[in-house]
Order: structure tokens, then C-alpha cells, then sequence
């Protein structure tokens, strides 16, 4: 009896470990700068910011990402507030200054908690079209 009660401790132990990891790793990886590489930056998007494109944008992020981000890109998703780091306002300067290819890598890379489960890449630009309607209005 003391054996296995012994088990079910380390068991325990063991898993609030491996919790405790995770979560430093996903927090270090917010901590560090996200760089690019130069070939993505220069990465032209093959799709049109035509109303057809925005639509499939929109029907993906409202998918994948209104979660998190918010239905206008604010970083004020329901999910948002469970993030460790501040969710991104993808209608800030920061972000809409970027070109299209990082905006793509980032999408396609993503940072933990980003869902992203199958998203195809003719799905990522449609994103990249869609997120350019979050520009700030004054």
C-alpha cells in the first residue's frame, strides 16, 4: 500500500514538472525577439486583396485566430487574457508596417499558444490580406 501511494507522489511531482517547464520555455519564448529571416521578408503574397481573398481570410482568422486576437485584431480575444504575454493588436503600426512575408512566417511559425492546426499557406496570405484591414482609425 505505502508503495503505491509512493508512486501516485512521484507521479505527481514528475507531471507539476513538467508543467512548470513547459510554461518557462513557452514564457522564454515570448521574452525573445522575433526575428525574420531576410528571405521571408521579401516574400511577395500571390493573392490580391480582392474581395474573394478577404473572405477566405476572414473565415480563417475568425477560425484560428479571433480567439486570441478579437474580432477587430485588438488582442482582446476571450482566449486573451489566458496568453502570459499581451496579445498583439494586429491593427498596430508595429505590425501593419511589416511586409506581407513576415507577417506569412509569423503566421506560419506562430508562437505558443498559436493554434494554427492546418492552415495551408493559400490560407496564411489570405490572412495577411485580411489582417491589413485591422489599420488603426483615428
Amino acid at each position: 500500500m505505502k508503495n503505491n501511494a509512493q508512486k501516485q507522489i512521484v507521479t505527481k511531482l514528475a507531471f507539476i514538472v513538467i508543467a512548470l517547464m513547459f510554461a518557462s520555455i513557452a514564457s522564454a519564448q515570448h521574452k525573445a525577439p522575433w526575428n525574420v529571416p531576410k528571405t521571408a521578408m521579401n516574400m511577395k503574397n500571390p493573392f490580391p486583396a480582392d474581395a474573394s481573398s478577404l473572405e477566405r481570410g476572414k473565415n480563417s482568422y475568425q477560425r484560428d485566430c479571433v480567439q486570441c486576437h478579437g474580432k477587430e485584431g485588438k488582442g482582446d480575444g476571450l482566449k486573451a487574457g489566458k496568453v502570459q504575454k499581451k496579445v498583439t493588436d494586429l491593427g498596430s503600426d508595429a505590425i501593419q508596417k511589416q511586409t506581407d512575408g513576415e507577417l506569412f512566417w509569423k503566421i506560419s511559425e506562430g508562437r505558443r499558444p498559436m493554434p494554427l492546426k492546418d492552415l495551408t499557406n493559400d490560407q496564411r496570405w489570405d490572412i495577411v490580406n485580411y489582417m491589413r484591414t485591422f489599420t488603426k482609425k483615428d
